[in-house]
């Protein structure tokens, strides 16, 4: 199994378990394991040599309907979640862009969407749930417990997560008030980003090639959900990319070129339209395989947050030396965040996050160890889910609290029995 990135490519052996009694029979062997769900995280932090593959763990095991609360285990998709909420007029209190991840893959990343603002991150939905430890204990947690501290955002490397009740939100309808704001630089955008932070939700797509008076200039999405009672909820056909591309196919010309159509596509400084669930939340889930897109090499995203205070500056830095070196991404996508909560390796913190996808060719890492200065001179941090190439130093100085997640996993020998490519790579 690979990542969502397709890089790196490694060969595991793929543990599967349909009960809690043959998954402690497997971690009594003398192996190390790390869970994996459906393969949506970018980088390499669900990949090992052992895999335990919890997406076919994903029965529902009971849904309060008049309180909002879903209990289920940790293989259930996002996906499955909205199927059974939405009709009865219920909606994920926190959701990042894709609805194909696992309910153990969001609690493990502490995934976030275009809320976080308002709502936090995934944790804050989590109201319970149950993690098989390395001696195959099964223990219960919540809020205020070590445990639950350390596994919302561990990345997996605190046990396997077997179910969880996860608290829901009250909704109207399927549609969402969309307003798109078309600003001419980074200035604007940040202002247009403060205006409409009261809105629970906001996105904003950046141009990342854009050169001059022009950096920053983004489409800024603002949006609520509709009060029109419409409820009714279906898949949409998708569309799907049926192989990888050439890797020459998506070079500076071509970005440029996406870039341009994709930011004219608004003529108007404003303007309002009411669109769907999907659509809204998970533009990308209507292609099948997009990944492909990036050719056979691969794909990483770079996504870090700055400090409110020094986010403008910062953003400005990166970008520049993003069109400086001609390696663009037509996917660049701008969020606001509100205070970091208590996990141990949560990534969001009160600022701005820039998220960037690039293909893997000759100099990318290069450009990013140079953006990881500029993040690091800025006060802020890489996001573990979509790495897989950042270094040891680069990460700790942007996680306090990285010694107490090192000492936990020692004290319940977690380090032993759960590792990734990645928790080796930068020493967790």
């Amino acid at each position: 199994m690979n990542s969502w990135g397709m890089y790196p490519k490694v060969e595991n052996d793929i543990i599967r378990f349909s009960s809690p009694y043959q998954l402690q029979e497997r971690l009594r062997e003398d192996k190390t394991y790390i869970p994996y769900g459906n393969g949506r995280s970018y980088g390499d932090s669900a990949l090992n040599s052992n895999i335990i593959y919890c997406k076919p763990y994903n029965y529902f095991l009971d849904f309060d309907q008049n309180n909002g609360i879903i209990h289920c285990q940790s293989g259930v998709l996002l996906s499955e979640i909205l199927e059974v909420a939405v009709p009865k007029g219920w909606f994920l209190k926190v959701t990042p862009g894709t609805k194909l991840i696992t309910v153990g893959g969001a609690i493990a990343s502490d995934v976030h969407g275009k809320n976080h603002h308002v709502e936090g991150c995934f944790s804050e939905c989590v109201t319970e749930m149950r993690v098989m430890l390395p001696n195959g204990e099964i223990q219960t947690c919540k809020k205020g417990d070590e445990l639950f501290y350390a596994t919302c955002g561990g990345m997996g490397l605190t046990g396997v997560i077997l179910d969880a009740k996860i608290s829901l939100k009250r909704i109207k309808s399927t549609n969402i008030n969309q307003t798109t704001i078309k600003t001419k630089n980074l200035k604007e955008t940040f202002d247009a980003f403060e205006k409409y932070s009261y809105m629970p939700y906001s996105v904003a797509w950046i141009d990342c090639l854009a050169k001059g008076d022009n950096i920053g200039r983004c489409l800024l999405k603002v949006g609520e959900f509709a009060d029109d009672g419409d409820l009714d909820y279906k898949e949409k056909k998708k569309l799907s990319v049926p192989f990888n591309f050439l890797s020459f196919a998506l070079n500076n010309l071509s970005v440029k070129a996406f870039n341009w159509i994709y930011y004219n596509q608004a003529t108007d400084d404003i303007s309002e339209q009411k669109v769907d669930i999907d659509t809204f939340f998970y533009p990308l889930d209507a292609i099948n395989n997009w990944n492909r897109i990036y050719g056979k090499n691969g794909f990483t995203q770079y996504q870090f947050i700055l400090p409110k205070k020094v986010s403008y500056d910062g953003l400005q830095e990166v970008l520049r030396a993003i069109s400086r070196s001609g390696k663009g991404s037509f996917l660049a996508v701008l969020k606001l965040y509100g205070r970091a909560n208590k996990n141990y390796l949560s990534f969001p913190l009160e600022g701005y996050s820039l998220a960037l996808d690039f293909k893997i060719e000759r100099g990318l890492f290069e450009l990013l160890d140079k953006l990881d200065k500029i993040v690091l001179k800025y006060g802020g941090r890489i996001y573990l889910a979509k790495d897989v190439r950042v270094s040891k130093e680069t990460f700790e100085k942007g996680y306090p609290m990285i010694d107490k997640f090192r000492e936990f996993r020692k004290e319940h020998g977690m380090n032993i029995k759960f590792q990734s490519l990645q928790s080796k790579r930068v020493g967790i």
